[in-house]
C-alpha cells in the first residue's frame, strides 16, 4: 500500500473542518492541524469512525466471508465484467487517482488496481481491514476507515469517484450521492448503483423479514443463515430456471447457479448474500428517474442511466 508517511498524507483533510493533518509523535494517530480533532491509526488504517457503527453487520461478513467475491477466488471475472459494465472503462488509467466508496472486502478495488490509477479506498465498517488482508499489497492502494457522510478528502480532488453496492444501505442515500458528487474534479466521472425501486423488487422477501432479522444478533443471524441456506438452493436455482428472477425471489435466500460458480463457492456466496439481504440497518431502493435527478441537480453532464446486474447503474461527468 501507498506509504501514508511518504505520500499519503496528501490526499486527507479533517472531515470535521477540512484542515490539514499531520501525524503525532507517537505515528500512530493523526491530528487536525485546524481543530482539536485526532483519528487514531489502527493496523496501518487510518480510522476517521467510531468503532461502533450501523455497518458492523458488514464488517462481520466481510471478515468472515474475506475472499468469497474476489475473481482471484472464483476463478471467473465476475467483478471485473461488473466493474467495466458499470464505468465503461477499457483502458489504462496510469495518472488518475480514483475514490472508491465502501470497499468491503475489496471485490472491487481488486480491479480498480489493475487500472494503474492510484487508487483510495474506504469502508464504514471493518471491512476495510479485510480489504487490507486480500489487496493490501498493491503499491497504488491506500486505504481507510471512514463515513461517506464527511469522506476525509479535499473536495473535487478525484478524477473518478466509484461507489457500487453501497448507497442504499445508508440512513440517507441522496445524501451519500451528494456527498460522492462533491469530490469529483471539473470533468471528472462519478459511477454508482444502487438498488432498483420497482413493485416487483419490493415484494422481495428481504422486505418482509429485515423488519425481524436486522435486530437480531449478528452471529445468531449467521448461524441460522448458513444453515437453512444451503438447503434451499436446489429450489432456488429451478424456479429461476422456471420463472427468471422473479421465480428465485419466491424462496428467502439469494442463490448464483446461474453465474457458473463452482458448487462449494455457490454455496459460500448464497450464506453471505442471504445473510447481506438480511441483516443491514437500512435499504431504500431508488427508481430510475430518482438517481437521474440526482445527478441532474448537480449539474452533471453526459448522465447515463441503465440496468444492471445489481439494479440502478448510473455515471455522469462533473461540471
Amino acid at each position: 500500500m501507498i506509504d501514508l508517511r511518504q505520500a499519503g498524507l496528501q490526499y486527507f483533510c479533517c472531515p470535521k473542518c477540512g484542515q490539514s493533518l499531520a501525524f503525532q509523535e507517537s505515528g500512530a494517530v493523526l491530528s487536525c492541524r485546524g481543530c482539536d480533532a485526532e483519528f487514531p491509526i489502527h493496523a496501518g488504517l487510518p480510522r476517521f469512525v467510531p468503532a461502533r457503527n450501523y455497518a458492523e453487520s458488514f464488517g462481520f461478513q466481510w471478515n468472515r466471508h474475506a475472499r468469497t467475491q474476489l475473481d482471484s477466488h472464483t476463478g471467473l471475472p465476475i467483478s471485473e465484467l461488473r466493474v467495466k459494465a458499470a464505468t465503461g472503462w477499457t483502458r489504462s488509467l496510469q495518472g488518475e487517482v480514483i475514490l472508491e466508496a465502501g470497499s468491503g472486502a475489496g471485490r472491487f478495488t481488486e480491479i480498480l488496481v489493475k487500472t494503474g490509477a492510484t487508487v483510495l479506498s474506504f469502508d464504514y465498517s471493518v471491512a476495510a481491514d479485510a480489504n487490507a488482508r486480500n489487496n493490501g499489497a498493491a503499491p497504488n492502494l491506500l486505504l481507510f476507515q471512514g463515513d461517506i457522510f464527511a469522506i476525509p478528502c479535499p473536495p473535487k480532488s478525484f478524477d473518478r469517484v466509484f461507489c457500487l453496492g453501497v448507497i442504499q444501505h445508508t440512513p440517507n442515500p441522496e445524501r451519500a450521492f451528494r456527498s460522492l458528487a462533491s469530490r469529483v474534479k471539473p470533468g471528472g466521472q462519478l459511477v454508482i448503483d444502487v438498488y432498483a425501486k420497482s413493485v416487483l423488487a419490493m415484494l422481495h422477501s428481504r422486505f418482509l423479514l429485515r423488519p425481524f432479522t436486522k435486530r437480531m444478533k449478528k452471529e445468531r443471524l449467521y448461524e441460522l443463515v448458513a444453515r437453512w441456506t444451503p438447503p434451499l438452493i436446489g429450489p432456488a436455482a429451478a424456479l429461476r430456471k422456471l420463472f427468471g428472477r422473479a421465480g428465485a425471489r419466491l424462496v428467502p435466500i439469494s442463490e448464483f447457479s446461474h453465474l457458473g460458480l463452482a458448487p462449494e463457492i455457490n454455496r459460500e456466496w448464497a450464506v453471505l448474500d442471504t445473510f447481506d439481504m438480511l441483516s443491514p440497518e437500512f435499504d431504500y431502493p431508488q427508481s430510475m428517474a430518482t438517481v437521474r435527478s440526482w445527478f441532474e441537480s448537480e449539474g452533471f453532464r453526459n448522465v447515463e442511466v441503465f440496468r444492471g446486474a445489481n439494479g440502478v447503474v448510473a455515471r455522469g461527468i462533473a461540471p
